[in-house]
């Protein structure tokens, strides 16, 4: 774990902080065998691929309606009452994005518009391996649902039993999926991408995974949300922030993943110190204590002014950034996927029942990519209505403009309608 200053810290430590796609260049080789296979040989060399890395053999790779619902009336009633609940918050931040079609008179004969269509099949990715993410298939199910998606299909690794966790069928089937297939990492967004026998090709593909994940859905060809790999969060913290929140807060992020990024940067002198006790304190009693010590060894927690604080979370551009300052920054913040305000707004309430969705850029792409939100599943169309004496009025310029360019035939295109 780094301890230091801000403007302390070389320029060597400071690009390691900040940059963290390298990698996705390590990974993308393999990546691309895998992709090439399952896009020349479909289901055998998906069955190959699932029983190499996840260990599972079967015959049937769609889980089955049955299946399903067994895994819905499986689980403990107030599990399931946490599902929904989650869902209902879910459903109801992402309907507030929602677009109606709008048209609208900018001149008199001139009525311009938008016309919102959603997407006609979206494959949605929800991770297995470590740890099981029921909470993942609704953040990315019920947007597409709620944009008005015909079909969502959903691919998640099996257990080395063949058999995908109850709690993420349940969560599917709650959140509207339209079909579930039992396969995960490269082989399941390659599936996806390119369509097998058994798994239909989608024109889109969202959800987060590992470097692997992350890799085959930039190197797959088909449309997708954005690079979402390991975890991270960002603190900017004052002395009025309590460090044994800080500190649960760091380690939440590290429980992740062995490759997730926890970084604290205070203008408080003595927070630090604190912040590193209470790590030390807590970690004692975690489950998941090697993955979290080994992420923590990313860790870095920093001093500075507040501009300097403000100024590296900008740069940063983390996943995940809290805010717990007396001082209202919102305003000053331009890069971050989802911010977590006071000191009673924990990523966690985000990544599970508060509505907004954790799935979000990664490794500084939320510089140049929003989190998934309603946009990512509907496409835009401008409408004009255009009336003659209107087009009249503009003819001579769009005519002045087409023959600069060259364009001869957009120019008679206008021409011919002054006739």
């Amino acid at each position: 774990m780094i301890l230091r200053s801000i403007s302390g810290l070389t320029n060597t430590e400071i690009e390691n902080l900040l940059k963290r796609r390298s990698e996705l260049l390590e990974v993308m080789p393999a990546v691309t065998t895998i992709l090439n296979d399952i896009r020349d040989n479909g289901d055998p060399a998906l069955l190959k691929y699932t029983a190499q890395f996840d260990k599972a053999t079967f015959e049937e790779i769609e889980v089955s309606h049955k299946e399903i619902h067994e895994a819905v009336y499986s689980l403990d009633k107030k599990i399931l009452a946490h599902l929904k609940k989650a869902s209902s918050n879910i459903r109801s931040f992402h309907e507030a994005q929602v677009t109606k079609d709008w048209i609208k008179e900018f001149s008199p004969g001139i009525r311009l518009g938008q016309r919102i269509s959603p997407l006609e099949s979206v494959g949605v990715y929800v991770p297995g391996g470590r740890a099981t993410y029921p909470s993942t298939a609704l953040m990315t199910i019920i947007p597409a649902k709620v944009a008005g998606v015909r079909q969502v299909i959903m691919c998640t690794p099996p257990n080395p039993d063949g058999k995908v966790n109850p709690l993420t069928l349940a969560a599917a089937h709650i959140a509207g999926v339209d079909r579930i297939f039992r396969v995960g990492g490269v082989q399941g967004i390659a599936a996806m991408a390119y369509g097998t026998k058994t798994i239909p090709k989608v024109d889109k593909i969202v959800g987060p995974g590992n470097v692997y994940v992350t890799a085959a859905k930039m190197a797959c060809g088909t449309a997708i949300d954005f690079p979402a790999g390991p975890s991270e969060v960002l603190i900017i913290a004052d002395e009025s922030a309590r460090a044994d929140f800080i500190a649960s807060d760091m380690i939440a992020q590290a429980e992740h993943d062995p490759n997730a990024v926890s970084v604290l940067v205070t203008t408080s002198s003595d927070l630090p110190g604190r912040v590193k006790q209470e790590i030390e304190l807590q970690i004692k009693n975690v489950v998941r204590g090697e993955i979290i010590n080994k992420s923590l060894e990313n860790a870095a927690i920093l001093t500075g002014t507040l501009d300097e604080c403000i100024d590296f979370s900008n740069k940063f551009a983390p996943e995940h950034l809290e805010i717990m300052i007396r001082e209202d920054i919102l305003g000053r913040i331009k890069h971050a996927g989802s911010i977590f305000i006071g000191p009673y707004a924990p990523v966690s309430a985000g990544d599970y029942a508060s509505g907004t969705n954790h799935v979000l850029p990664t490794a500084g792409y939320a510089g140049m990519f929003s989190g998934l939100n309603i946009d990512h599943f509907i496409t835009k169309s401008s409408v004009q209505i255009i009336e003659k004496k209107a087009l009249m009025e503009i003819s001579e310029t769009i005519i002045g403009l087409a023959e600069a360019e060259g364009f001869l035939a957009h120019a008679n295109a206008v021409k011919i309608r002054k006739i």
